[in-house]
Order: C-alpha cells, then structure tokens, then sequence
C-alpha cells in the first residue's frame, strides 16, 4: 500500500509545473508595423500561454538581408516569417527554405491566397487601385488613365522602389486586356513614377495631381480623415500584396509555429486584421468601414512564381520606359 501511495504522489508531481520552467518560445520575423506587431504577438500569447514570443520587426527586404546573413552563417534564428508578399517567399520556397504545413484554417480561404502545398498563407488583402482628388472628374477603370484627359495627371509608385508597385506591374503586364502597351501609354500620357505610396497620396491630397495608383487603405483612412480624396476599385479589378505567413525549413519550435500559423489564420486571428483596418483574407470576414461589401473587389490573377521569375527583367523594362527614378 505504501509502495502504491508513493508511485502516486511522485506521478502528481510530474504533472506540475517546474517553478522558473521556461515557456516554449517561438521567434518570428515579421515586417507588420510595429503597433500591428505587438497587438498580433500579445493576442497569440493570451490564446497560447504556454508558447513565448520573440518578434523582429523591419521592412521585408532589410529583413531578408538580416535573414540571408544568418543563413549564410549556419544559424537562421526566424521559426516564422509573416511579411509584405507572397514572391519573396515563393522565392524562399523554391530555394527550399521553407517548410509545408497544411493548416485545417485554409478551408475558410480562396485557392489563389494560399500555396497549394501549404508553404505560405496570406492573412490580409491589401489591394492596389485609383486615388483621386474629388476636385476631379472620378475615374472608373485603369484604362482611364491612359486616356488623353488625364495627361501630366497621374502620380503613381516606382516598381524599382516599392515591392507592391512590383507586383502591381506584374500583374498588369500579365493581363491580356492589358500588358506592357498600358504601361507605354501612361509613360506617353507622362504619369509621373517615382517613390512609394505615401508620396503618391500626398501629391494627390494636395492636389498636385488629381490622379493617383495607391494601397487602399492610405487613401481610404485618408478620406475618413477629411482629406479631398477618394479611392476607386477599377472595374478590372485591383492587384494585391497578402502579408503572408511561412515556416523556415530549419525553426526549432515547430509545434509553435503551426499554433502560430493556425492562430492568424483563425477567425481570432482575422478580427485582429479588420481591426487594424485591413481587408482580413478569410472569406467569411466583414470589411473595414469605408471598405466595398467583398464580393465588390475584384481580385486579378497573379501568379506569384511569374512575378518572381520575371522580377528583374520587369523592372529593367520599366526602367526602359519611364527612367530609373
């Protein structure tokens, strides 16, 4: 009897906790602002307890170069990548940096915002399309801004400088109805193509130029804000970045990452992103105030792969047409 006795107490013991045991850590790399950064890291940790966070925070391709560093070096410290786009991790993919995981949550997700094979998964929707000032006539279409009334109009990012202008391209030049003669046809309208999309939004806040090619929700705040703006989804529909989220082939903290994976994807997760005021990537989520009903926004095909194979030939055209700005 006092054999049994014991055996059970030494089993209870084993089931508490370790005072000072350390908590399962999961590092993630990650280029959502800041405050966005935090908010997400502190609401897995409530759901998950037991699992602590380690976050790096920077633009995609400072992270990229810090991350290609420690590659280089024998030790990637990253379990997570959530950052700008789906071509640097399709890159990273087919470099085979990067681990499948088939999340139960991609059921609730079109097939176009996820990797078949479960490498990455988008978990937001920031669309690129037509800010204007409302002293202007309002446009309806991409092609309007090729049309001989918006010449010396239209401001819009540089694919050289911003990695959504980059996609943005792609994905235009891909378009049958579109291609390269669009592009050649706002250089001969003398779209003016430089910088990135706070500069574009300014210029037509101001009223520099009435016209302008931006992510949606500078324009959209902007307005709920009182600037003269407005912001259009052109009928042939609007390009796209998804922030997705990847696992590195080499995480240690693999149970955590697929928590971390599933989390973000999650209808938790997803009221997360509608609360910063992104459009959320699920399709059952509703939009932001100021945001179309869903089934409004149309997506273009783009391919993530095509962009990638096609990412420096692209930009040298560009910079054929429009100059190296």
């Amino acid at each position: 009897m006092r054999n049994v006795l014991l055996a059970a107490v030494a089993t209870a013991a084993m089931m508490l906790p370790v005072v000072g045991q350390a908590a399962e850590k999961l590092v993630v790399y990650t280029s959502q602002p800041n405050q966005d950064a935090q908010t997400t890291v502190d609401a897995f940790m409530a759901a998950n307890p037991d699992i602590e966070v380690e976050w790096v925070r920077d633009g995609t391709t400072k992270l990229m170069a810090k991350l290609r560093a420690e590659i280089a070096a024998g030790d990637p410290r990253p379990d997570v990548l959530l950052i700008a786009d789906t071509v640097t991790l399709e890159g990273m993919k087919q470099e085979g940096l990067l681990q499948a995981y088939k999340s139960p949550e991609a059921k609730a997700y079109e097939g176009a915002l996820y990797d078949a094979e479960g490498y990455y998964y988008s978990t937001k929707l920031i669309t690129t399309g037509i800010v204007y000032n409302t002293a202007a006539k309002a446009p309806s279409s991409w092609k309007d801004l090729s049309d001989a009334s918006a010449k010396n109009q239209i401001v819009m990012p540089s694919p050289l400088y911003s990695g959504a202008a980059l996609i943005h391209l792609s994905t235009l030049t891909e378009n049958k109805d579109l291609g390269w003669d669009y592009y050649q046809a706002l250089a001969d309208n003398e779209a003016r193509a430089q910088g990135g999309n706070g500069g574009v939004f300014k210029a037509v806040a101001s009223g520099e130029k009435p016209y302008g090619v931006v992510v949606d929700f500078l324009a959209i705040r902007g307005k709920a804000k009182g600037s003269p703006v407005d912001f259009v989804f052109p009928k042939e529909g609007v390009t796209y970045v998804t922030e997705p989220v990847a696992i590195m082939k080499d995480a240690k903290n693999v149970d955590a990452a697929h928590k971390f994976v599933d989390f973000v994807l999650s209808d938790a997760g997803q009221k997360l992103v509608l609360d910063m005021g992104y459009i959320p990537a699920r399709n059952d989520m509703a939009l932001p105030e100021g945001f179309p009903a869903r089934k409004d926004i149309k997506l273009m095909d783009f391919n993530p792969a095509i962009a990638l194979e096609q990412a420096e030939a692209n930009k040298k055209k560009f910079a054929d047409i429009f100059g190296a700005e």
